[in-house]
């Protein structure tokens, strides 16, 4: 007997089924729909930006592939995270900057901590003027670092 015959004609394991039978592939592991990060203090805020922008955008264009005008959303959100990490670099509560970029289906969320106190008005931050017209809804809660975590939902293109 040699080793062809004592294994399975079903070896070596196929990730694909045959075309003969009907059976479904095998479902394979989803990629997550969100990415969270920190920046220490000694990134400048251009670095910080800098630094969010090139890790949210090796995952964003995954986590919208099929969305409907997916690069539209990007852009969108790309510009929303470069304010918010921005202006939360220069008045942060703490020693971190922290976010978080998710995807539900419906919306982008980018939540950025810990700002100082609330934030500030679109007069006396321009940028936040872009953030209110691209997102669908910003807002604010108290962060776990004692600062505020600033938010906006970016919803997909339709």
């Amino acid at each position: 007997m040699t080793i062809s015959h004592a294994t399975s004609q079903d070896w070596p394991p196929r990730t694909t089924a045959p075309r003969s039978k009907k059976a479904d592939a095998p479902e394979l592991p989803r990629l997550g729909s969100a990415i969270s990060f920190s920046i220490g203090p000694e990134a400048s805020p251009a670095q910080a930006v800098e630094n969010a922008n090139a890790m949210v955008a090796m995952t964003l264009p995954r986590f919208l592939a099929s969305a409907p005008r997916a690069a539209e959303t990007c852009a969108a959100t790309q510009a929303v995270l470069t304010e918010l990490v921005d202006v939360t670099a220069r008045h942060k509560a703490g020693q971190d900057l922290v976010g978080r970029v998710a995807f539900d289906g419906a919306h982008v969320t980018i939540s950025i901590g810990d700002m100082a106190g609330p934030l500030p008005a679109p007069d006396e931050e321009p940028g936040l003027y872009l953030v209110h017209r691209m997102a669908e809804e910003v807002g604010q809660y108290a962060g776990d670092m004692g600062g505020k975590v600033t938010w906006a939902a970016v919803a997909i293109e339709t």
